[in-house]
């Protein structure tokens, strides 16, 4: 039998990048969420804000654990998955790959500062200043990697010759155009789903367990920050669009069917193409993609069919692009709503039916994250450095690249199965009520201990 080596190659780093990329996530988001609420909990000398920083840390470090192993997964897929690539680019991404590993590390030290010096500094300004590398850390392991994905797309800091890279520039290549959007558009949504994500987790217990005072301000908190990063999402997607519009408009067309060059271009949302490629079904706004791409309404819009054939994206990018962009606005609807209905003091915010909405919030988010990444690496075909080398000429021609699959589908399946039931009995049998008394005790004893020790 004739093993598919390219299409296999795509399902194996597809399914690491889709496992990883739930971790991934977490760990760029989470540091800034516990951030925001020791913060809080200083500020307003309120310790539920302080039990939230302690419990979302305590779930992060299990999801570091998981990320780590994914993590690793991916460079050891780089070179056995797509060994012409490495041969090819190794040389130009090489700076930002090792340091990523930098970036982990930096985090990965001040995250275990910060978790055993809980209470010992007289001024919590100082343990609260810990958040600040690893939240920095953090951000800085997605740059380094989105900068690689930015190099795929916007190819830069090096000369080709005789089929090779050289006279390679490592910071031009790191730092190349597609860069900037990619990263703002990665971070602002990372934080923006890690607020869904708590969210969801307050409106659950509120559902399972009642009303708590913890649980209610976790929620708002939360929901605070989704609605921040859910708008800053949507800005930095048309952020992204205009640097489609104007460095890859192939893949900008592709993901709105936008087949023919004219100005004043309309968006397509929704619909379907018959056989003739004709658009079906769909809602047209006028103009609308003229000013996405290039803030203008009468703007001239490249079309799809400018392109040769082999070099256009796969046409199903535009169900990606539409489920993407719908999730963002689901969720900045949703934060909105909420904060309507809080501040219209005749209706429940905690109703329900909003919290229901807000436990779906977070597998939207997830699902939102997937989504894009899909559109980004799917609109990036056919090529895997753009311009310079294509996907098949990447992939690995071994007939055990099938074996690969199902070894790290195994895995995967194993690492996500053991994830929650740790995550599981970490928390369900020390509810943050309890926990919360528990230290609301031992800080009373610790005071009347010291008092004792005072007048002795």
């Amino acid at each position: 039998m004739v093993v598919d080596t390219v299409l296999w190659s795509r399902l194996v780093t597809g399914l690491t990048l889709s496992f990883h990329v739930i971790f991934a996530t977490i760990g760029v988001a989470i540091p800034m969420m516990v951030s925001i609420a020791e913060f809080v909990g200083i500020r307003k000398k309120d310790n539920h804000y302080t039990l939230m920083a302690k419990r979302w840390t305590r779930g992060f470090v299990i999801s570091v654990a998981v990320g780590v192993v994914t993590g690793t997964a991916i460079a050891l897929q780089l070179a056995l998955v797509w060994p012409n690539f490495m041969q090819l680019a190794g040389n130009v991404i090489a700076l930002p790959l090792f340091m990523e590993v930098f970036a982990f590390f930096f985090e990965a030290i001040f995250l275990g500062i910060y978790l055993y010096t809980w209470d010992r500094f007289r001024n919590p300004y100082l343990h609260w200043l810990l958040t600040v590398p690893v939240v920095l850390g953090a951000a800085m392991s997605a740059f380094f990697i989105t900068s690689v994905n930015g190099f795929m797309n916007q190819p830069e800091g090096f000369i080709l010759e005789a089929g090779q890279f050289t006279a390679v520039h490592p910071l031009q290549a790191m730092f190349n155009e597609a860069t900037p959007s990619k990263v703002f558009h990665v971070l602002a949504s990372a934080y923006m789903t890690g607020a869904a994500l708590l969210a969801a987790v307050a409106a659950f217990s509120m559902l399972k367990k009642g009303v708590t005072e913890y649980a209610k301000k976790g929620l708002k908190l939360m929901m605070t920050v989704l609605l921040l990063f859910s708008f800053l999402t949507a800005l930095a997607g048309d952020v992204s669009a205009k640097f489609l519009a104007e460095h890859q408009p192939e893949k900008l067309a592709a993901a709105e069917w936008h087949f023919e060059t004219e100005k004043g271009a309309d968006l397509i949302f929704l619909g379907w193409l018959n056989a003739e490629r004709e658009i079906m079904g769909a809602l047209h706004i006028p103009k609308a993609l003229s000013f996405l791409a290039f803030s203008d309404f009468n703007a001239e819009v490249t079309g799809l069919n400018e392109f040769p054939v082999d070099e256009q994206p796969p046409l199903l990018v535009h169900y990606l692009f539409d489920a993407m962009v719908g999730v963002g606005f689901a969720l900045l609807a949703m934060s909105a709503i909420f904060f309507l209905l809080l501040f219209w003091k005749k209706r429940n915010e905690l109703n329900r039916w909003m919290l229901r909405i807000i436990v779906l919030g977070a597998p939207l988010a997830f699902l939102g994250v997937e989504l894009g990444w899909f559109y980004a690496e799917v609109g990036r075909q056919p090529w895997m450095i753009r311009g310079y080398m294509r996907v098949e000429e990447a992939a690995t021609t071994s007939p055990s690249i099938v074996y690969l699959f199902f070894v790290f589908l195994l895995l995967y399946i194993l690492l996500g199965t053991m994830c929650v039931i740790v995550l599981r009995r970490l928390f369900r049998d020390n509810p943050a009520e309890v926990e919360f008394e528990k230290a609301a005790k031992a800080k009373e004893q610790a005071l009347q201990a010291k008092e004792a020790g005072d007048r002795a």
